[in-house]
């Protein structure tokens, strides 16, 4: 639930007064039954003693014979149909007659048996007024005060309440910052739940303005920095037409012309990753298989003054509707970690069923080492002098934005497979 303080907070009084009432019921019914057997009993026993004192004193004493209670006396060896035929049949000890209303305590001695009767609806009236009355009380005075503080918590975490409802409803891209202004807020809303709410204003003032900041740099960034771009691939495509230049100058130009492109990926990645997440990347219908080849033939030139062999294998036409220059810079940062830390032996690529696979027999990585190899500014080998370990962390992200997935296994000294599962 969004906003189940208040229905927690009544529901904990609930079950506060509910468990009260038993524990009250259960004590005011062991009261009740207390009073009906325990107190009578043990005051019928107390009232056969003191009669048996008094009949050792004087063989003439009548039984007890008051409003609530009366008294029989039968004599050793004398008959029973003296007795009230309810008393009759009933043997030495304590006895609840329901039918007849009695309470009955028979006490034998060797001068006869003693019945004390006494008057059920007497000890029940006893119960009532000992027992149930203050259990209505005391569940009365519970009521009362968990009412009370129920009503005085209410208006403790009502504010708090009232925050939420309106936080929840906020859009985290457009947070409504006027909802929380000083001048709008209720007047119970004072204390911590005031500074609360003024905190809460100006953090939605902040994300605002930094919401804002984003769109305006991804908009203005994506138009200045293109526009460079643009102007240096037109011209080194001029450049290459000129029929007079030098294998040297025909170099420079395609190896511009190539950082341009790849400048271009780099821009659209970034721009990708700084926008907001439900902003649909623009896709593509581009072969995985020609991509992969372009990328090879750039990393293929860190390879040039080292014993190591590019192999790449393609199985057919890999189609797929994705963002093209990210995964231009996908694929890249693979193969130029691969060729990077291969000084000899072999680089292989591989592409079928959904996935890119970039193998090489170069350093390696231990456990250790893979664990971090997605933090920011890590590198396995520090005594390398090249790249700063921002790649795979950027790989990393670009592969969760686009959907797809980065898997690494290495071993120390063996070699890396890195396997781009895009399908």
């Amino acid at each position: 639930m969004p906003y189940g303080l208040p229905r927690k907070l009544r529901r904990a009084f609930i079950v506060q007064a509910l468990l009260a009432s038993l524990a009250v019921l259960v004590g005011g019914y062991l009261v009740a039954l207390v009073i009906k057997h325990g107190l009578v009993q043990e005051v019928l026993r107390e009232e056969a003693a003191h009669f048996w004192s008094a009949h050792a004193r004087d063989p003439r004493h009548p039984a007890p014979d008051t409003l609530n209670l009366q008294g029989y006396l039968q004599a050793a060896g004398a008959a029973q149909n003296t007795l009230p035929p309810a008393l009759q049949p009933l043997q030495p000890g304590f006895h609840e007659l329901k039918d007849a209303g009695l309470l009955v305590l028979v006490d034998e001695r060797k001068e006869g048996r003693l019945y004390l009767v006494f008057q059920r609806a007497q000890a029940q009236r006893a119960a009532f007024w000992f027992g149930v009355v203050p259990v209505l009380l005391v569940l009365l005075a519970i009521y009362g005060a968990s009412w009370i503080t129920y009503r005085a918590s209410w208006r403790l975490v009502s504010p708090v309440d009232w925050l939420a409802r309106r936080v929840a409803q906020w859009d985290p891209r457009h947070p409504d910052v006027h909802e929380l202004s000083p001048e709008r807020l209720p007047a119970d809303v004072q204390g911590e739940s005031r500074q609360l709410a003024l905190a809460l204003h100006a953090m939605a003032g902040k994300v605002s303005e930094h919401v804002a900041r984003e769109r305006n740099f991804t908009r203005d960034a994506s138009h200045e920095l293109r526009t460079p771009l643009t102007v240096i691939r037109m011209a080194s495509d001029i450049g290459l037409a000129d029929p007079d230049l030098t294998p040297r100058q025909q170099r420079s130009l395609q190896r511009i012309q190539r950082a341009g492109r790849d400048m271009e990926a780099v821009i659209d990645a970034f721009l990708l990753l700084a926008r907001e997440v439900d902003v649909e990347p623009q896709s593509e219908l581009f072969d995985v298989g020609e991509l992969v080849r372009y990328e090879a033939a750039n990393a293929a030139e860190l390879l040039k003054d080292k014993p190591v062999r590019m192999t790449i294998s393609i199985d057919g036409a890999h189609p797929l509707v994705a963002p093209p220059r990210v995964m231009h810079v996908v694929v890249a940062n693979l193969l130029r970690n691969a060729c990077q830390y291969t000084d000899a032996g072999q680089v292989e690529v591989t592409v079928a069923d959904g996935k890119v696979v970039v193998r090489d027999t170069g350093i390696g990585m231990s456990a250790e080492a893979l664990g971090h190899i997605y933090e920011p500014f890590y590198r396995a080998d520090r005594n390398q002098s090249y790249g700063v370990g921002l790649g795979l962390p950027i790989v990393r992200r670009l592969c969760e934005r686009c959907g797809w997935r980065i898997q690494l296994e290495s071993a120390e000294g063996q070699g890396t497979t890195a396997t781009l599962h895009y399908g």
